[in-house]
């Protein structure tokens, strides 16, 4: 989401790098970077004047510490200005009303809604809540069909609704529903339109006066640039928002949205959201963001992604396995599937701080292990039981006939193949001292925002 400005700030704190100390002369060209990548950024311009005023304030004659260098200071400043320009802290959900909690989810249509309700009710079921969704949405039935589906994923009841009822009989029917079956949280999806229009605000303002939602959640897609903070500007004028949504942060977006809305609005974003599947919404923490704005990564938030998605005893089970040297091909493709579940080789890559896996860009890394790993699973889903577990019997005839299986070239099977060869080779020769795990740990701690959650998974 953020490579373009990651880049291109990188860029100008090095320009800084060997100076004695952060003087007018140096200061004042990094700052006219700085205000140019925000922009091509698409951060709106009133936030860009406002936060390179308040950094040059800050940065202009300002006595580095003995410890750091005037880049490294820089890195400091900035950091610390984008994380309060972004709201400082993760702002939680409040559920401390009597349930059911009323979440009402607002947005244009096509931001993704549907798909963020279902996101935000499994988040809730993993926090022990018993969550009821419902569709509001009389305009296009295939929403309703589609929070119905999605619904069943991820175990939260669904309440009824139909074409020919009014949005708000429909979310008081729901809401009498979800208190009679005990649900802890009720939240309501609303129809959109694809641009803002008074049907659409008057409908969403009744529904609002109706439920009176202790949450009221902007959505909104961070890949329509400056026109997300207007759109979320006049959501804010019409309605009580609590909070934004930030979806398709995984897209090609400069990342603007996230450093304008809660300058221009004053409502904090609360969660990412990236991909279609279900798992892919974290909570938004300004600071995390901010280290990976700066390419310092978010090691924390990639450790608490694989706690929610890693089922523990299975991983305890590979360690175990893995300490013997013994890593196939049934592993690697396990492997794989956990990475889709961590939003895949690009939301992987996207977490870690730059360059750190052998000084390639995180970007083009991602690109290539998407790749890969797409090749990779088809083959691998092509093998025998038996040749999964001992590659070393696969020969000519049988890669000819996992190449017409897989729909992969025997030229790149054989490219797959040394790859996992040398990768099983590296994994007996790391485990088989004992200093795999704690040697990653190690290098983990030492990373930025580095903790020791992981760890405590893997032991």
């Amino acid at each position: 989401m953020f490579q373009s400005l990651t880049d291109k700030l990188s860029s100008t704190i090095k320009n800084i790098r060997g100076k004695g100390k952060l003087s007018e002369k140096n200061i004042r060209a990094a700052l006219n970077d700085v205000r140019t990548a925000l922009l091509e950024a698409d951060v709106a311009l009133p936030v860009v004047k406002d936060f390179v005023a308040k950094l040059r304030q800050k940065a202009v004659g300002h006595k580095v510490m003995k410890s750091l260098s005037p880049d490294q200071e820089l890195i400091r400043l900035v950091k610390k200005d984008l994380t309060m320009l972004m709201g400082n802290v993760n702002e939680e959900l409040d559920l401390k009303a009597s349930p059911p909690v009323v979440i009402l989810m607002a947005g244009l249509q096509g931001s993704g809604k549907t798909t963020s309700t279902a996101k935000l009710a499994r988040f809730l079921h993993n926090q022990k809540k018993k969550v009821m969704v419902v569709s509001t949405d009389i305009y296009r039935p295939a929403a309703i069909e589609q929070l119905e589906t999605l619904a069943s994923q991820v175990e939260a009841v669904f309440h009824p609704s139909n074409t020919n009822e009014k949005p708000v009989d429909i979310a008081n029917r729901a809401y009498i529903d979800a208190k009679k079956q005990s649900c802890d949280v009720l939240i309501v999806d609303t129809a959109g339109r694809l641009h803002i229009d008074d049907a659409m605000m008057d409908e969403i303002k009744a529904l609002n006066s109706s439920l009176n939602p202790t949450e009221v959640l902007f959505v909104v897609d961070s890949m329509i640039g400056q026109d997300a903070v207007n759109t979320a500007e006049a959501f804010n004028k019409a309605l009580p928002l609590t909070g934004v949504i930030l979806t398709k942060v995984d897209g090609d977006s400069r990342g603007g949205v996230a450093l304008s809305v809660r300058a221009i609005t004053g409502k904090p974003i609360k969660f990412l959201g990236s991909g279609e599947k279900v798992t892919a919404l974290q909570p938004f923490h300004p600071e995390r963001v901010a280290s990976r704005i700066l390419g310092m990564g978010d090691v924390l938030s990639l450790i608490e992604e694989a706690e929610n998605v890693l089922d523990e005893e299975q991983t305890k089970k590979s360690v175990k396995k893995l300490k013997k040297g013994k890593f196939d091909l049934m592993d690697y493709l396990d492997y794989i599937g956990k990475l889709k579940q961590l939003g895949g080789v690009s939301g992987f890559m996207d977490k870690l701080p730059a360059g750190m896996l052998g000084g390639m860009p995180n970007d083009a890394l991602s690109a290539l292990g998407d790749d890969i790993f797409k090749n990779t699973e088809a083959v691998i889903q092509s093998m025998t039981m038996q040749e999964r577990a001992t590659p070393d019997i696969i020969k000519a005839s049988r890669k000819q006939r996992i190449s017409r299986g897989s729909g992969v070239e025997v030229h790149e099977i054989n490219k797959i193949l040394k790859q996992f060869a040398a990768m099983q080779k590296m994994i007996k020769k790391t485990m088989g001292k004992g200093g795999g795990i704690s040697g990653m740990m190690k290098m983990l701690k030492g990373l930025p925002g580095g903790g020791a959650g992981l760890e405590g998974l893997l032991k």
